[in-house]
């Protein structure tokens, strides 16, 4: 099932979207990756998942991608005596390690993690930032607030310090049954959440084992300040805008996503926008003129994959937004500015043989406007480089590891293909070309550009280009 653009489309499976058929729906309407929230998902419905999904995928003979998102650190505060206070600007409010039910004037917050981190004239938000407090003082069991922004405060809402980096994993104990159960059953990519530090990835990283890709969500500021990093380390980032928007000043979430893009997109790592893309859709069929315009704006930037979240998970309509974004990354794509926006922010290559190669693929496929450029890829890197550049021509990616297909189908451009591996270069050859000439890419007496690297199956070795026409008999000639 060749799709008629390069961005990649991520749904979210939830209520809305569960059962079989309406997951293969999804698919057909064009969604690439299918992301399971742990914050919301039962191990047990988890795999369920992934089994209706692994049949999707023998049934269209695609490697389809599943990315399980980690729900994270969770910082709420305690209960109170009523079940909600109401705090007034100007009033002085307290958390503190004391276990009873709070009131107007204190309540629990049981994170003593959080007492030591926290300096007066740092800023405490509650409930998603609906209410705002600023610290005066600060012990080992007690934070001394003023309320700068008031309002209702009710039971175990949520906590938020954009001021503070806190000395605790990202990964809090139900992340890590939540990774082992799903690298149990083969997910391709892992979201660690509330990412502060570079050592949030390494941590994560050590648990998968190479047993599945990991996306570091960008959503606090002190990720933001570590970002080059982070992104070293990760395989993958995921501009997460929600709670990214609650910590930063709104304004400042435009130009923090616009740097993320760039800097992934010249480091040769996936990026996904994600949040509130088609939020209308949740409740309506057809979105707001300013949310296709946010979507339009991340396919312009050349991010690899767009996100739904409950817009697919939950909503009224999650096939016809999922349809939607495949309509406004092929007219974007399609539109005559969109390749001159692509190009003024292609970086030059990196200084290794693997970069130069797929930059001169790139230059060579554009001037003599070739077909298709076929990377072969047992590990993922060629089709990685290959991607980093991108080329005009759509990108075919063979690779004989169906796990190598199923993460690359989150990557900008590229069109998976799982073969056998190539016996000689002969049989490189001739097959790239049957398989452009079988999955649409190339006619009959058109050219290819074909990228591999020698000896064949040596991962990260890309150091050979061919040329190549597709016969009349779909072999290949040089």
């Amino acid at each position: 099932m060749r799709r008629l653009r390069r961005t990649k489309i991520v749904a979210t499976l939830g209520p809305a979207s569960s059962d079989r058929a309406t997951i293969a729906r999804l698919f057909e309407a064009g969604a690439d990756v299918f992301r399971i929230n742990m914050s919301h998902t039962s191990h047990d419905r988890m795999r369920e998942l992934v089994t209706v999904i692994r049949g999707l995928e023998s049934d269209y003979d695609r490697p389809i991608g599943i990315l399980v998102d980690l729900q994270g650190p969770k910082l709420r505060v305690g209960k109170f005596t009523d079940g909600a206070v109401i705090l007034s600007n100007g009033d002085t409010f307290i958390l503190d390690s004391d276990p009873a039910p709070g009131d107007a004037h204190r309540v629990q917050l049981p994170h003593p993690e959080i007492f030591g981190a926290v300096e007066p004239g740092h800023a405490l938000l509650l409930d998603d930032g609906k209410v705002r407090l600023k610290v005066s003082e600060a012990t080992a069991t007690r934070i001394t607030t003023s309320v700068v922004v008031g309002g209702k405060l009710s039971d175990r809402k949520g906590v938020s310090l954009p001021d503070a980096t806190l000395p605790f994993s990202a990964l809090a104990p139900k992340d890590r049954s939540d990774l082992e159960a799903a690298l149990d059953v083969g997910i391709d990519w892992l979201a660690l959440s509330f990412i502060q530090r570079p050592e949030d990835i390494a941590e994560g990283k050590k648990l998968a084992r190479g047993r599945a890709s990991v996306m570091a969500k960008i959503e606090k500021p002190q990720a933001m300040n570590r970002l080059a990093e982070i992104l070293e380390l990760s395989d993958a980032i995921m501009v997460a805008r929600g709670d990214l928007g609650v910590e930063l000043p709104l304004e400042k979430v435009p130009s923090s996503q616009k740097k993320m893009t760039r800097m992934a997109r010249y480091a040769g790592k996936p990026v996904v926008v994600a949040t509130q893309m088609l939020e209308s859709m949740i409740t309506s069929p057809v979105p707001t003129r300013a949310e296709v315009s946010d979507v339009a704006t991340a396919i312009y930037e050349g991010a690899d994959a767009v996100m739904l979240s409950a817009e697919s998970a939950a909503g009224q309509y999650p096939i016809e937004a999922v349809s939607m974004m495949n309509r406004i990354a092929i007219e974007v794509e399609n539109d005559e500015l969109f390749r001159p926006i692509i190009e003024a922010q292609h970086a030059a290559p990196e200084a290794t043989g693997a970069d130069a190669i797929a930059d001169a693929a790139r230059q060579i496929a554009d001037t003599l406007d070739l077909s298709a450029v076929v990377c072969w890829t047992a590990s993922g890197s060629t089709g990685l480089r290959v991607a980093r550049e991108r080329p005009k021509p759509p990108i075919v990616a063979i690779s004989p590891n169906l796990s190598t297909g199923r993460r690359l189908s989150l990557v900008w451009g590229i069109h998976c293909v799982v073969a056998q591996d190539a016996r000689d270069q002969d049989d490189m050859v001739g097959r790239a070309c049957r398989i452009a000439f079988k999955e649409g890419f190339a006619k009959a007496g058109q050219r290819v550009i074909i990228v591999a690297g020698v000896p064949l199956g040596t991962p990260g070795a890309t150091n050979m280009l061919r040329i190549a026409f597709v016969g009349s008999e779909n072999d290949g000639d040089v």
